[in-house]
C-alpha cells in the first residue's frame, strides 16, 4: 500500500489526518504594521488559513484570473516524472496541486498544517495535516515534491529544504512556486500596485480584509532568488534552475536530488 511505502512512525502527533477539533480562538491580525515571526508566525498563518479556506480558491481564481492554474500545470510538467511517482505536495492548502498531479497520472500526498484547507479541497488524495518540516514520511520514500506559494509562510527554509531532501529518493525532483518582483521597473510598479492596493480590496470584498492584506506583504518573508538557490544547493541538490512566469511576478524553482 502507498501508505506503508511512505509513512513513517511517528510518536510526536506530526500528522493527523482530518483531525477534527482544532482550537481556532486565537483570531491573530497579520494585517498590523509589523509582521510575525517564529512561533507567532507559525500560529497567525495556520489560522488565517483556517478561516479564510472555504472561499480561498475561489478568490486565488479572481486575483490571478486564473494564470494560478496554468502555472501549476507548467509546474508539474517541468517535474519530469513517469506516471505513477508518488509526489508530497507540502503545504498544499486545497490541494489545487494534487488534483493536477492526479490528472498527470501521479499518486500525489498532501500535506498541510491547516485543518481548514485540508477540508475544503477537492482533490481525492491523501490528504494529512502535518508540520512540513517534520513529515511524518520515510527517508528516501518520495519521487518528487511540489510546494505552491508557501515558501514566504514558512518559519525555517533551510530546515525545510534540508527535510525535502531527507524524504527525496536520489534524483527525486521538486517544484517551487511562488511569488517574485518583476525586474522591470515598469512592471514592477503596477505589480506593487494591484497586489498592494487592489488584492487587499478584492480580499475584503469576498473573504477577509486582515489576511489578503497580509499576504501581498508576505513577499518580505522571501529571501532575494540567489539566496534561495544558495540554500537548495547546500541541502543537497543539483540542477537547480529557476523559471520567470509572465510578467516576472512569479517564480518556479526546480532541481534534483543528487
Amino acid at each position: 500500500m502507498l501508505s506503508d511505502t511512505v509513512y513513517k512512525p511517528t510518536s510526536e502527533g506530526t500528522v493527523q489526518t482530518y483531525m477534527a477539533g482544532k482550537d481556532n480562538d486565537m483570531n491573530m491580525n497579520l494585517g498590523g504594521d509589523n509582521l510575525p515571526e517564529g512561533k507567532e508566525k507559525y500560529e497567525a498563518v495556520q489560522e488565517m488559513f483556517d478561516r479564510i479556506a472555504p472561499r480561498y480558491d475561489f478568490v486565488n481564481r479572481i486575483m490571478t484570473f486564473r494564470l494560478d492554474v496554468r502555472w501549476r500545470k507548467k509546474t508539474v510538467k517541468a517535474l519530469e516524472l513517469p506516471r505513477e511517482s508518488i509526489v508530497a505536495d507540502l503545504a498544499c492548502g486545497t490541494g489545487d496541486f494534487c488534483v493536477e498531479l492526479e490528472k498527470a497520472g501521479m499518486l500525489p500526498i498532501g500535506f498541510d498544517f491547516s485543518f481548514g484547507m485540508l477540508s475544503a479541497s477537492p482533490s481525492f488524495s491523501i490528504l494529512s495535516q502535518a508540520d512540513v518540516l517534520r513529515l511524518p514520511v520515510r527517508e528516501n520514500s518520495i519521487d518528487g515534491v511540489t510546494c505552491g506559494f508557501a515558501l514566504r509562510n514558512l518559519t525555517e527554509l533551510p530546515a525545510f529544504f534540508e527535510e525535502v531532501s531527507r524524504v527525496l529518493k536520489s534524483g527525486g525532483r521538486f517544484g517551487f512556486l511562488d511569488v517574485a518582483e518583476p525586474e522591470n521597473r515598469f512592471l514592477n510598479w503596477g505589480h506593487h500596485l494591484y497586489f498592494d492596493r487592489i488584492v487587499p480590496k478584492v480580499g475584503a470584498l469576498f473573504s477577509d480584509k486582515s489576511a489578503y492584506s497580509y499576504l501581498p506583504r508576505s513577499f518580505s518573508y522571501l529571501p532575494p532568488h540567489q539566496e534561495i538557490i544558495s540554500m537548495i544547493e547546500k541541502a543537497g541538490f543539483t540542477r537547480v534552475e529557476r523559471k520567470l512566469f509572465t510578467p516576472g511576478s512569479t517564480q518556479l524553482f526546480t532541481g534534483e536530488k543528487a
